[in-house]
Parts: C-alpha cells; structure tokens; sequence
C-alpha cells in the first residue's frame, strides 16, 4: 500500500508541474494559428495611415434626409463638399450615406474626380461673371490686391478652395447653400484668360 500511495505521490507531482507547460504550449499554439497577431497589444498607430494629398477640403452644408418606406422611415445624412488644391483647380460633389463621415467621404470622392481648371489672374479672376443654378445667381468681380475675399459662408468655401484671394462677390435669389455653391461654381468655370480667347479668334494677345 505504501508503494501504491508512493505512486500515485510521484504520478500527482508531475502532473501539477506539467500543467503550466501545458497552459503555456496552448497560449504559443493559440498565437501560432493566428498570424495577423504578433503577441501583446496593439498600438493604434501601427494602424495603416492615409497619405496627405494636399488638397484643401471644406465641408459646406450637411443635411439629414428621411426616405419613407413600406417599413417605416429610413434616416440618412446628405453632405455638400468642395475640394481644391489652391491653384486652380476645384470640384463639388454632394453625396449620402447612414453616417455622416461616410457621407463626408463619399461627396470628397465626388469631388476630387469633378474638379476643373479655373482661369486666374493672380489673385484673382479676369473679368466679371455671373454664375447661375436653379434660383440662385451669384455675381462675382474681380478686386484690387489686398480687398481679401468678400463674399458669404457657402460661395467663401469654393472661392478659397480654388484659391482667390482677392475678390468681390454679390448672392441673389436662393440663398441655399446648394445653390449658392453651384452657381458660384458655373461662374468660376465661365472665366476664360485673354490668351484662351485670343487662342479661339486665332489672334494675339495684343491684338485683343
């Protein structure tokens, strides 16, 4: 009985200095089989980061829209965006989603894929111009260096997008910000420079 007692001693030791082996194996195997993980903790700035483009993005109007469907109503959210790069160049683009960074995102897209060239002249633009959408109508005029951009919220968004720094602007009709935004930029991509239109009457700039 001693001997049998002895056993099952020696059998109860190795087993309890087994166990953190085991446990240990079974973390190592757990990590193995999961490759995406290197052990410990994440760090959040391992995470992927989205390069800069350099573009200038502006948020101008963000609305929230209810579709009524056959199971009630739906709520998503419309957002209005300009994107510019400063220089010239500018879009618009509109654009909804559930969430309002989707939506945000999504009209940023839409954007950067409808931007134009802007004909300038330094600061600002070559001539006067109206620019039309539905209702609206904003009238834009060219200004002295150092006026500064007079102009309201919506039609300041796409004008320091493009990149003008000096200019004169006047809102008539609608004063929503859609339309102000459209109509301003309608005007924006009528400008032409006088080497554009002495290149479309086969002329010389000084012939003008």
């Amino acid at each position: 009985m001693e001997n049998v007692q002895e056993v099952e001693t020696v059998v109860a030791d190795q087993q309890q200095e087994q166990a953190p082996a085991r446990e240990q194996q079974q973390r190592r195997n757990f990590r193995d089989n999961r490759p995406d993980r290197k052990g410990g903790r994440r760090n959040n700035r391992d995470r992927e980061v989205k390069e800069d483009d350099g573009l200038i993005k502006k948020t101008v109007a963000i609305n929230r829209v209810t579709k009524v469907v056959k199971g009630g109503r739906t709520m998503r959210f419309s957002a209005l965006c300009v994107v510019g790069d400063g220089k010239g160049m500018v879009g618009v683009g509109m654009a909804k989603a559930a969430e309002v960074p989707q939506a945000i995102e999504k009209a940023n897209l839409r954007a950067k894929k409808a931007m134009v060239q802007i004909a300038l002249v330094d600061t600002t633009i070559p001539h006067e111009t109206i620019g039309k959408f539905g209702k609206g109508s904003v009238l834009l005029m060219p200004a002295q260096p150092g006026t500064g951009v007079i102009a309201g919220g919506p039609v300041r968004n796409i004008l320091e997008a493009v990149g003008i720094k000096d200019i004169r602007t006047k809102s008539y009709g609608s004063n929503n910000p859609i339309n102000c935004v459209k109509a301003t930029f309608n005007g924006l991509k009528s400008l032409r420079s006088k080497e554009h239109i002495a290149q479309l009457r086969g002329k010389s700039v000084e012939e003008l």
